[in-house]
């Protein structure tokens, strides 16, 4: 129900166009919603038992035959998958504040004629079955080097988001997502690293742009995706070219994050119990200490449309440190400077954190 899509969803549809030539607002809405049935119906079939869909859907406010109304996407997509069969889990609310100096609408200040604004979206979290099994030995091993930081999992398991901004991204073209309906990389990026393990399948029936597939390619998981709108494609092939880069800045950003938060907790808490293995850090829980985060190093081209990445399989050795010692000797203050300034370098895979 929002203008730019019209033409979209009435090309797959007569009665989309019908509806709306009428002025019939929920006939539209409900027409569009049909179409994407056939998606969420796709989704449940190939999802594996214990698969999760993560569906970022935004509600919509429109203003047909002069009324002025909220069409609740996130509740008619929800009703329609649990009677697929999905369980649904707690949901996520983006909170994307926009930077209009006025916040009020409609009669502004005038009792009864106003309307709140609209500034987030949802994150529908559904499972296919009951909860996902990891029954060999590998598979375990896999899992938890796939775990996240415990402040990490605080923050990104909570029900809402206030961090992410609905701007445009560096992997992302200005004028291209002005067609797009792209979501911020990061967003993606934690979905994928709080529902997925190392290796698994991402699927994108709405590719876009492309960010579930370059998320995919900075969180060691393989991907796949559809999109009808060939034009996208270029904006795509452009990303997927930065992305290894831009995948080593975001995995030493996640890095220096967690020692800047283990320099604060150390100083106000004491020293923590446990060590991560390949990095040699204090970490919170003893199920992070085999957590190890991959690293792109090259992409490959095989043909269009389809890429190979290339990942070290062992910790990045400026973050590999006697860091007990280091926390001991150098201080918080002189640690956090250490890691903001290893962040501006531009040369800062070759220069050592200390």
């Amino acid at each position: 129900m929002i203008k730019m899509w019209d033409e979209m969803f009435s090309h797959q549809s007569s009665l989309v166009l019908k509806k709306l030539k009428q002025g019939d607002g929920s006939g539209a809405y409900e027409a569009m919603h049909k179409i994407l049935d056939d998606t969420w119906k796709e989704v449940y079939r190939v999802l594996k038992p214990g698969g999760f869909a993560c569906i970022n859907i935004g509600d919509a406010t429109r203003t047909i035959n002069g009324d002025f109304a909220l069409y609740t996407n996130h509740a008619r997509i929800l009703n329609f998958t649990q009677k697929l069969g999905f369980f649904s889990l707690p949901c996520i609310l983006w909170r994307k504040q926009t930077n209009a100096p006025n916040k009020f609408m409609g009669s502004g200040m005038l009792p009864a004629g106003a309307y709140v604004t609209l500034e987030h979206e949802y994150i529908l979290i559904l499972r296919k079955g009951s909860k996902r099994e990891f029954k060999k030995e590998t598979d375990k091993q896999n899992r938890r080097a796939s775990a996240l930081f415990w402040e990490e999992r605080n923050l990104w398991f909570s029900d809402i988001w206030f961090d992410i901004k609905g701007t445009p991204q560096a992997l992302n073209d200005k004028d291209t997502r002005k067609r797009s309906a792209a979501f911020p990389f990061e967003l993606v990026y934690r979905l994928i690293n709080m529902y997925s393990a190392k290796g698994d399948l991402v699927l994108d029936p709405y590719l876009g742009m492309g960010t579930t597939t370059l998320a995919a390619m900075a969180s060691g998981r393989n991907s796949i995706g559809y999109e009808i709108e060939t034009a996208l494609q270029d904006a795509n092939n452009k990303a997927q070219n930065a992305i290894i880069e831009t995948s080593q800045l975001i995995i030493r950003q996640r890095l220096m994050n967690h020692l800047e938060f283990v320099s604060e907790r150390m100083e106000s808490k004491g020293k923590l119990k446990h060590i991560n293995m390949p990095y040699g850090f204090p970490i919170m829980t003893a199920q992070e200490k085999e957590l190890l985060i991959d690293e792109p190093l090259n992409i490959k081209f095989i043909q269009d449309n389809i890429s190979i990445i290339e990942y070290s399989s062992v910790a990045q050795t400026e973050f590999c440190k006697d860091w007990i010692e280091i926390f001991q000797t150098k201080g918080k203050n002189v640690i956090v400077e250490n890691l903001k300034e290893q962040m501006t370098s531009q040369n800062f895979k070759q220069k050592s954190l200390f």
